[in-house]
């Protein structure tokens, strides 16, 4: 297979050299905005879901039990990273990184049009557009990082520079969103709330199809073969595939929305957890027994598998933010300032704030660190990750202690700020890093199935916490310090343990590639 882009190369050189925008190249721009609109719409929307799914008839939600919201918030997530990988690779082979980015963008807006008009038209609309959503992201994101690192052909330090600014995007976007859907959809209406997460992505898409000439040729070639004959029986396979895969999965949508077949979010979250676990134990088994690694190879995919199961443990906590702290901050936290109650969504911002402000200071200490022969080694940090994310989950348990009167005595939003805080550099120790380690350690033939098995990580861990953040009642607070106790036990001992492993797993990863 091969490229088809005869006039590429010297156009990207080109486009490395413009610096346009603080220095880097006007594509980035292009870029920064699109995503930060697709997360402003994502993180706008997501931890709304809960709130109105669970809210009764009466107040013009589903009614559903919490657990039940809870579950199908965490299907929504994990499918949301497993569609990342089809996307890829559709837009590898089929339509291109431009292209899938632009029908990944209609696909969204037009899922959060159907949820928002599921205000008049009833819960198929709703359904059908958590399925559009799915389907464009997976088209979206993934190819938008990828053009992002195609901007920097010559790499080194101002194409992490170039990656800073544009998960900044990420984070100006998830700041943002909660902050405007939360006041429209818990004030206003929950249908005008989903509204505006669209409207987002459609600002977005609308920025995008005005700038994207500054991309140059970058993302409109797709991976060919040199046989035109081998090439369309190649893409009639494909489109086949999809077709067949598209169909099954309307044919269910069909029949569960009809009522012929009964869905229980709880089972189908369960279901995906083990599918997901099932297939991720298939693929380290088959990549130790039959993919002709070398033995040094194994040792450091060992050392992914390690990381990978710590990840999960991290994001199965971590990801209960849209879900159980959450439904805390709306039903346990006095958000009343000044005699003006904040919508419960307004918190879900402090994660992104943080990060923002904490992201270059950890660039620059892990940076300061290696330069004085003092890194911390990759286990280390994921232990590091795993412990702040206890503490923050330990301040949950103060929190919930200290509710009384069965709910009527609330308690201060500076508990979730405190938790978010801690949460958060426990992200910083572990996310960034476990994506750079991926690349690292990944043998070099498997290095974008490795990226695919992070995704993995987060799609697990997204269910779990989906499965376990419904256990928030207002009508039995007295359970809520056992859910954090839990929750801040699995962190602590996950830390501990990874700690005592560090110096083996370190021996793993330093293991030599091979030459190529």
């Amino acid at each position: 297979m091969e490229r088809a882009s005869p006039h590429a190369a010297p156009q990207r050189t080109a486009a490395a050299a413009d610096r346009h925008f603080f220095g880097h190249p006007r594509g980035l721009s292009t870029l920064f905005f699109t995503e930060m609109w697709e997360r402003f719409s994502f993180y706008g929307l997501r931890p709304l879901l809960v709130l109105f799914m669970s809210a009764a008839l009466a107040r013009g939600g589903y009614g559903f039990p919490r657990e039940q919201a809870a579950a199908i918030v965490g299907i929504y997530s994990a499918s949301v990273y497993l569609a990342s990988l089809p996307g890829g690779w559709v837009a590898d082979r089929l339509l291109g990184l431009r292209r899938s980015i632009w029908y990944g963008g209609c696909l969204i807006s037009a899922g959060h049009i159907s949820i928002a008009l599921s205000a008049v038209a009833g819960r198929t609309p709703f359904f059908l557009g958590l399925v559009l959503i799915v389907l464009g992201t997976g088209l979206l994101k993934p190819n938008v990082s990828a053009i992002v690192g195609d901007l920097y052909p010559e790499g080194g330090a101002r194409r992490d520079a170039g990656f800073s600014l544009f998960y900044m995007g990420i984070n100006v976007g998830a700041l943002l969103a909660p902050l405007v859907t939360g006041l429209l959809g818990e004030r206003v209406g929950w249908h005008y709330g989903f509204g505006a997460a669209g409207l987002g992505m459609i600002l977005g898409l609308i920025q995008y199809w005005l700038t994207s000439k500054w991309l140059g040729p970058l993302g409109l070639d797709i991976t060919r073969d040199p046989d035109p004959v081998a090439q369309a029986r190649f893409e009639r396979r494909m489109k086949a595939g999809l077709s067949v895969g598209l169909g099954v999965l309307a044919l269910v949508l069909v029949l569960g929305l009809s009522g012929v077949l009964r869905i229980d979010s709880l089972a189908v979250a369960h279901s995906m957890s083990y599918v997901i676990a099932g297939l991720a134990t298939v693929y380290f088994l088959y990549l130790f027994t039959l993919a002709g690694l070398t033995r040094s190879e194994k040792k450091r995919v060992l050392a992914i598998l390690v990381l990978f199961l710590f990840a999960t443990i991290f994001w199965s906590a971590f990801e209960q933010a849209p879900t159980s702290l959450n439904l805390f901050s709306a039903d346990f936290t006095d958000r009343f300032v000044f005699g003006w109650e904040m919508p419960a969504l307004f918190l879900q911002s402090a994660n992104s704030f943080f990060v923002i402000f904490f992201a270059p200071v950890f660039a620059a200490l892990w940076g300061a660190l290696g330069k004085r022969g003092k890194d911390i080694s990759s286990p280390a940090k994921f232990s590091l990750g795993l412990l702040f994310a206890s503490v923050g989950f330990a301040v949950m348990i103060v929190a919930a202690q200290r509710i009384q009167g069965g709910g009527a005595v609330k308690v201060s939003p500076w508990w979730l700020v405190g938790s978010y805080f801690f949460q958060t550099i426990g992200e910083m120790c572990l996310s960034p890093v476990g994506l750079s380690s991926m690349t690292k350690l990944a043998p070099r033939k498997f290095t974008g199935q490795m990226m695919g098995v992070w995704f993995m990580a987060s799609a697990l861990g997204n269910l779990i916490a989906g499965l376990v953040g419904g256990h928030v009642n207002p009508e039995n607070p007295a359970e809520m310090p056992t859910l954090f106790i839990r929750t801040t036990l699995l962190l602590l001992g996950a830390s501990v343990v990874l700690g005592l492993l560090v110096i083996p797993i370190r021996r793993m990863m330093s293991a030599p590639q091979p030459e190529e």
